[in-house]
């Protein structure tokens, strides 16, 4: 019994620890979220235009998604990126239909590579409003 009890405290401060908006690189090696274009469509789905600056090289090393979570790390939506941008940084690539639950006000935006993973400064991105720092949001009337 006892032993259950730790295991089961480790794995909640492991999960707990998992997402982590505070702690991030501001090198180009990680990708990193410029700026997002959040707009809320008639169906109530949301569409996200997400600039992207990353130090693309090749195939080996790239930013190959970005994604959009609430703030407990859950995944509301993401776009894969096909391939590298050696030639055109930053990038902006859009993802629509995404679904977020009315009573999410504020969703992360953040960006990863193939080589390091996340780790590049993300976005909070503040729904209620109709901007904030690297964002802009349009919601229907």
């Amino acid at each position: 019994m006892r032993l259950l009890l730790i295991l089961s405290m480790f794995a909640s401060s492991v999960f707990a620890s998992k997402f982590d908006i505070d702690t991030y690189s501001t090198s180009i090696e990680f990708a990193q979220v410029t700026h997002v274009v959040a707009t809320q469509r008639s169906s109530g789905n949301w569409c996200f235009d997400t600039s992207i600056r990353h130090n693309d090289q090749g195939w080996e090393h790239y930013a190959d998604r970005w994604e959009v979570l609430d703030l407990a790390g859950n995944q509301l939506g993401y776009r894969s990126l096909g391939h590298p941008h050696d030639n055109e940084q930053p990038f902006t690539r859009s993802r629509c239909k995404i679904k977020i639950p009315a009573e999410i006000s504020k969703v992360v935006v953040r960006a990863k590579c193939n080589k390091h993973g996340f780790g590049g400064k993300p976005i909070v991105v503040d729904l209620t409003i109709s901007k904030g720092e690297g964002y802009l949001v349009s919601r229907k009337n």
